[in-house]
């Protein structure tokens, strides 16, 4: 009998090994051949339909019910968020007295006022009037073509992973409750006690990471909303630069450089010194925000903030901003793979 109980420990410490390879390529590979988007859309979807599916039930639903109402009513709210965005996008370039066209124009002007200020030698690389200005444009646009017919590309790429992935994670959270592991064959329930656990570390950064968005946009509305009128200066665009800064928040790293391009540029729309203060506010508030941020994840993942400092750094090295974007999902998920062998 103990022969056959140590054989059986043997064989589920195999499957187990196995399990944690294939978790390990598949995480590997996600990185490596660029499907992050992918991936953070399925498992988004996945786990969401997850977690508005059990009120739903209450109503008398069915479980495979509830799950299918849950999946439509987060595709109408995806398909409402992207008309509202195209709508304001639109809006934005077209209409209105504070368009795209209106704001160039204004910063074309604060340049112009620049050159009083400016060394001599500086002022040939700057254009003399609006049409210089789109004469350069031009120019550079015509240099440049292949570069941003690639940048469309890639954008158009990352896009149609974002749908696919959605599309997978949906059908996944549709199909039948996940047996527990241990009633499965062993290697199939080694690779979903796998799953699981990824699925708990993603939760659980996603969860920090909208604490984190709704830090910097209260950050920033008070720098918009109150310091800046305090001190004479009013923005165009204030409620939508402090939407933006919480949707673009929700991504780790890139969101905050997508806000803050944004609030940069519209504040140069009013004025250098707007610009200029913008600017150092946000990369203090940016300088704060990255040890708040690994505070606050580590925290959920129970990790020290310098080991997600360390985690960011290394991912960064490796694979760029899609391995920031990474760093903590990955990190919490292996700290959880050690933590259940009771190896930490």
């Amino acid at each position: 009998m103990t022969v056959q109980t140590g054989f059986q420990l043997a064989e589920n410490r195999k499957y187990d090994i196995a399990a944690l390879i294939l978790a390990g390529i598949a995480l590997f590979a996600v990185l490596q051949l660029g499907l992050l988007a992918a991936f953070l859309a399925g498992i988004l979807v996945y786990e969401l339909v997850h977690v508005v599916a059990p009120p739903l039930r209450l109503g008398g639903l069915s479980h495979r019910a509830g799950k299918a109402v849950a999946l439509a009513l987060l595709s109408v709210a995806f398909i409402l968020l992207l008309s509202s965005g195209i709508v304001g996008l639109t809006s934005l370039l077209t209409d209105g007295s504070d368009n795209v066209v209106i704001l160039l124009r204004k910063m074309a002007d604060v340049v112009q006022t620049a050159k009083n200020y400016l060394p001599i030698w500086t002022h040939e690389y700057i254009p003399e009037s609006a049409g210089d200005w789109q004469i350069q444009a031009s120019h550079w646009l015509r240099e440049n073509a292949g570069a941003l017919q690639s940048l469309g590309e890639n954008f158009g790429r990352i896009l149609f992973h974002i749908i696919v992935g959605a599309v997978v994670g949906g059908l996944a959270a549709l199909g039948p409750a996940a047996p527990a592991p241990a009633s499965l064959p062993p290697l199939r329930g080694a690779l979903l006690a796998r799953a699981q656990l990824l699925g708990n570390a993603f939760r659980r950064v996603v969860f920090a990471q909208v604490r984190i968005s709704a830090l910097n946009t209260l950050l920033t509305g008070i720098y918009l909303a109150v310091i800046l009128p305090a001190l004479g200066v009013h923005l165009p665009l204030v409620k939508t630069m402090i939407a933006v800064t919480f949707i673009a928040g929700l991504l780790p790293v890139i969101g905050n450089l997508i806000s803050n391009t944004v609030i940069v540029v519209v504040s140069l729309g009013v004025s250098a010194y707007a610009a200029i203060g913008s600017l150092v506010f946000l990369v203090l508030i940016h300088k704060l925000e990255y040890f708040i941020n690994a505070r606050i994840i580590g925290t959920q993942i129970r990790a020290r903030a310098w080991e997600m400092l360390v985690a960011m750094l290394v991912m960064e090295a490796w694979f760029g901003i899609p391995g920031i974007i990474a760093a903590p999902i990955y990190y919490s998920y292996i700290k959880d793979e050690l933590s259940a062998r009771k190896l930490i």
